[in-house]
């Protein structure tokens, strides 16, 4: 027995069109598109969010050598010159004369405590000062991965709306042709030419969003004109690992810039304290000083000017006693703030391990989404097929097959704004959980169209 040829099945008009409407996007965005991380590169150059912290960074580090200097040699370099006249009832003492003077003095503290503390401070507000840099390169990277797809999403939309825009333009075309002949009635006209008219308006807002979503990309990147590439068309998105949510949450608790910053907040706090105590201990330094001066000889013997070379060297001892209570409640201040910044710690642990156990379960959530809405792609392509054979035979009216139309075109857009949330929602989680990096947008980059 001979096998049946295969018979290719035919495309139907609408998803023709809408086929050809996304080659089309897709040719003519790919000459001049850019990939995320490019636009990546150049938000990092440009935006001034991300600028103001990384000046802020500097400006950290500045400040905490500021700190270390009380625990340094301290050397001064002074002069003085001064011109003097005399008038005397005696008027062998008449006359005038002038003394100059040049001051070499240095000093090292030996014992100072609160010095030390402040100095320790400083080096504790480095690792403050990363963890600020590196919590505004984190969010730079989720606003430019946001802002790129929030461009793809509106540019989805915009061709789903056009194709749609398309095959409600066919099928009301075919309406007026049966209503002509005489198979058809004229609702199906009507119905045909108010669906057309909605999805004019539709096109237009769907138009106006593409603009506003590409402008705010432009401005976050600095170029004017950005087309960034589109998704490949399968993907296989990228699998959670790990798989569990508690140990996305053990990595935030450690490793989570919120979470560094407070536990270094709370050291600092401590070393204030420190501090605090230490106003009410002694002080001691070793001081120098060398002194070449010149003067009028103050001896009779001497006559003229003369000049001295001094050199000193010894030991300056301070201890406070008493200063109206101001260290005591200096102190009390200080240990308030230390359990303040203690419970500051705690909250940040409790925030972000919430906020990461929400993205685990969000992008969970969204790749399930993702698999269903490929099924009712394939359903909704099925059943727009069905009906337009059922319209062709009569069994099925106007209204079905422009209602399928809709329900296939929303589908693909909701399937692609859903892959966009995986892929955005899996930077969120390793931001969540503090583990997020520039070059975790490679894998994300791999997955557009090259």
């Amino acid at each position: 027995m001979t096998a049946a040829p295969t018979r290719r099945p035919r495309l139907v008009p609408s998803r023709r069109l809408a086929l050809a409407a996304l080659l089309a996007w897709a040719g003519s965005s790919g000459a001049q598109a850019q990939s995320l991380v490019d636009l990546y590169e150049a938000a990092r150059g440009f935006d001034a969010t991300y600028l103001s912290a990384r000046s802020q960074y500097d400006a950290n580090l500045a400040k905490a050598e500021q700190a270390r200097a009380g625990v340094r040699p301290q050397v001064g370099l002074g002069g003085s010159a001064t011109w003097s006249d005399r008038n005397s009832s005696a008027n062998v003492l008449d006359g005038s004369y002038n003394n100059q003077a040049v001051t070499l003095s240095a000093s090292q503290p030996l014992y100072r405590p609160a010095n030390s503390a402040a100095a320790e401070q400083g080096r504790l507000s480095v690792s403050v000062a990363e963890a600020q840099l590196q919590a505004a390169e984190q969010e730079l990277i989720v606003r430019t991965t946001q802002a790129y797809f929030d461009v793809l999403a509106a540019q989805d939309t915009v061709t789903f709306v056009q194709a749609q825009k398309a095959a409600v333009a066919e099928q009301l075309a075919a309406a007026k042709r049966n209503f002509e002949v005489g198979t058809s009635t004229v609702t199906d006209s009507r119905e045909a030419q108010a669906r057309y008219d909605l999805v004019l308006a539709q096109e237009i807002a769907a138009e106006n969003d593409l603009r506003v979503k590409k402008l705010a990309l432009d401005q976050l990147v600095g170029r004017s004109g950005v087309a960034p590439k589109p998704l490949a068309v399968p993907v296989a998105l990228p699998a959670l690992a790990p798989a569990d949510p508690q140990a996305w949450v053990g990595l935030a608790e450690t490793t989570h810039p919120s979470v560094l910053q407070a536990t270094q907040g709370l050291e600092i706090a401590r070393l204030e304290t420190e501090k605090a105590k230490a106003g009410e201990k002694p002080t001691l330094d070793l001081i120098g000083q060398y002194q070449v001066a010149r003067g009028p000889s103050s001896s009779s013997a001497i006559p003229g000017y003369v000049r001295n070379n001094t050199g000193t060297v010894g030991l300056q001892f301070n201890l406070p006693l008493y200063a109206g209570g101001a260290l005591q409640n200096r102190i009390k201040e200080t240990l308030a703030l230390e359990d303040k910044a203690r419970t500051d710690l705690e909250a940040a642990r409790r925030g972000v391990a919430q906020a990461t156990r929400s993205a685990y379960f969000g992008v969970l959530s969204g790749q399930s989404q993702v698999k269903a809405l490929e099924a009712a792609e394939a359903s909704s392509q099925s059943a727009l097929e069905a009906n337009q054979l059922g319209y062709q035979v009569g069994v099925r009216i106007n209204i079905d097959v422009l209602n399928a139309q809709s329900q296939l075109f929303q589908t693909k857009r909701d399937l692609a704004a859903a892959r966009y949330n995986v892929l955005i929602g899996g930077l969120r989680l390793k931001q969540a959980s503090g583990q997020l990096k520039g070059e975790d947008l490679q894998a994300v980059n791999a997955l557009l169209v090259p």
